[in-house]
């Protein structure tokens, strides 16, 4: 009898240890998917964006499709660049600004030489080598956003019916360097 009670105890911690190494299975699982939760809410996937609720994220992208965006071209601009070692090139550039303005094509057409003048500006501050860079076209189209509104901003200081910083995009449509 005392066998029988001692098998019985061998078989029972058998079946214990089991249940220990599910719980710890179980415990390490729960424990990687939090983790895993964690990280996504700290990137910002579970999050509204800035602070706003979901509601007025949906609210703010009806109202910024609503608006019309309208569109005029600068083409056709051959300009000379340098590389970092100083030699010539030419560079061929068109490029597209978008706007809420409707009346942008005429404001354009009508500040040509001054938009011009601000992009030859642009050109010349910088070599081939960085403008043949995804970073360094970026860079420029920041700074000609900035600067083709501060030229319409000024040109149209005394037209109310214009808004300030109406161009909202610029657009390469042709990029060449030779």
């Amino acid at each position: 009898m005392a066998e029988e009670e001692n098998n019985n105890g061998k078989k029972n911690s058998g079946g214990n240890g089991m249940i220990i190494v599910l719980i710890a299975l179980v415990v390490i699982l729960l424990l990687a998917v939090a983790g895993g939760a964690y990280f996504l809410y700290s990137q910002g996937l579970f999050s509204p964006k800035n602070g706003q609720t979901q509601e007025q994220m949906i609210k703010k992208e009806q109202a910024g499709n609503s608006k019309e965006m309208f569109k005029a071209n600068i083409d056709d601009l051959v300009l000379n660049i340098t590389n970092s070692r100083g030699k010539e090139k030419l560079m061929k550039l068109s490029f597209a600004v978008k706007s809420v303005e409707p009346t942008i094509a005429s404001i354009v057409e009508e500040n040509r030489a001054e938009i011009i003048d601000v992009v030859i500006a642009q050109i010349s501050a910088r070599s081939s080598e960085e403008l043949l860079t995804v970073g360094g076209k970026a860079l420029l189209k920041e700074e000609l956003l900035e600067d083709i509104n501060a030229v319409i901003n000024e040109m149209t200081a005394n037209n109310e019916d214009v808004k300030a910083n109406n161009i909202k995009k610029i657009l390469f449509t042709t990029f060449v360097i030779k």
